[in-house]
């Protein structure tokens, strides 16, 4: 009876074990993310992506440029690098992209509509995945709306990443257009001279924008589809777009309570890298930093997307994320 208590007991540990071990593989084991969700936000159906190489990783959320741009097609281009080590969210704003397909918006689009998605889904996100902060990248337009959460909101984020930011838009615009008087030829001045600032309707923000894009090189989709395409996108577009443009941050966010990291390319004319320097020097902020990429104009996360993922990695971070 003895010897036979024994080997039961000796069995039991034996499964005992087993099962601690199988326990603490599951416990520590990476878990893979890659899906497409569909949140409400705002009232309506909004599409989202996440991809992940281990979904224990801390969030980092992107706000895409625009208004009405998508990046849904770079992701792993402009943030692969960045799955290894985050749980990587792109969302498709209201009126963009997948989110367009699900449902059109009924109510007049604002700046605030924006700033109120933007909120619910970081708080969607947080609940979600069951954690207090995030890390947010706002991209030229998606700026302001990471403008927006970091002044209001800033005990949710690990750190706010502004790319190419808006930040006083219209002297950007001022700058660039004397600039493009200055420099372009003559079929250039003759459409420029019609161009106000701020502008006051599509046709001028077409030509200002056609002559900067070319000036850096960079082919303008109004350049191969008639002007009419580029004023359908204003019928969505254009007011909010103007009213993006009058906030000026130098006055409404003279500082931040969250670590701040700008990125800015110093061949940006569009949003003017200078003034991304200006407001650097004057924001407080308990961290900052700014990353001026040589050679890079606006589009710096799709160019220079080795170098611009290897800072988040290797330095905000490091510096941020509470261990």
């Amino acid at each position: 009876m003895l010897i036979s208590y024994l080997l039961a007991q000796i069995i039991c540990m034996r499964y005992f074990f087993l099962f601690l071990l199988l326990a603490n593989h599951s416990l520590f084991a990476q878990q893979q993310i890659d899906a497409k969700a569909i949140f409400n936000i705002g009232g309506i159906k909004q599409s989202v992506r996440i991809k992940g190489k281990d979904v224990a990783n801390p969030l980092i959320l992107f706000l895409h440029g625009g208004p009405g741009g998508s990046l849904m097609q770079k992701i792993d281009k402009i943030s692969g690098k960045l799955q290894q080590h985050f749980v990587v969210v792109h969302w498709d704003q209201r009126e963009t992209g997948e989110t367009l397909r699900l449902n059109k918006t009924t109510e007049p689009l604002t700046l605030q509509l924006f700033y109120n998605d933007a909120r619910d889904l970081v708080d969607t996100l947080l609940r979600k995945f069951q954690r207090s902060k995030l890390y947010l990248v706002g991209y030229s337009w998606g700026s302001g709306l990471g403008f927006y959460i970091a002044d209001k909101y800033p005990e949710l984020l690990y750190a706010y990443i502004p790319v190419s930011p808006l930040i006083d838009q219209w002297r950007s615009d001022s700058i660039s257009l004397a600039m493009l008087k200055k420099k372009m030829g003559n079929n250039a001045r003759k459409e420029l001279a019609q161009v106000e600032i701020p502008f006051e309707n599509a046709e001028q923000l077409y030509y200002h924008r056609k002559w900067l894009l070319k000036h850096g090189g960079q082919k303008f989709v109004g350049l191969s589809l008639p002007k009419s395409f580029f004023q359908s996108w204003a019928v969505t577009w254009f007011g909010v777009f103007l009213r993006s443009c009058d906030v000026n941050r130098f006055q409404s966010i003279p500082a931040i309570n969250c670590p701040v990291y700008f990125f800015a390319g110093d061949k940006d004319y569009h949003t003017n890298y200078t003034i991304t320097q200006e407001y650097f020097n004057r924001i407080t902020a308990p961290k900052k930093d700014l990353f001026l990429f040589e050679n890079a104009g606006h589009s710096l996360p799709e160019t220079h997307y080795n170098e611009f993922q290897d800072i988040i990695i290797k330095m905000i971070l490091t510096e941020t994320l509470d261990r």
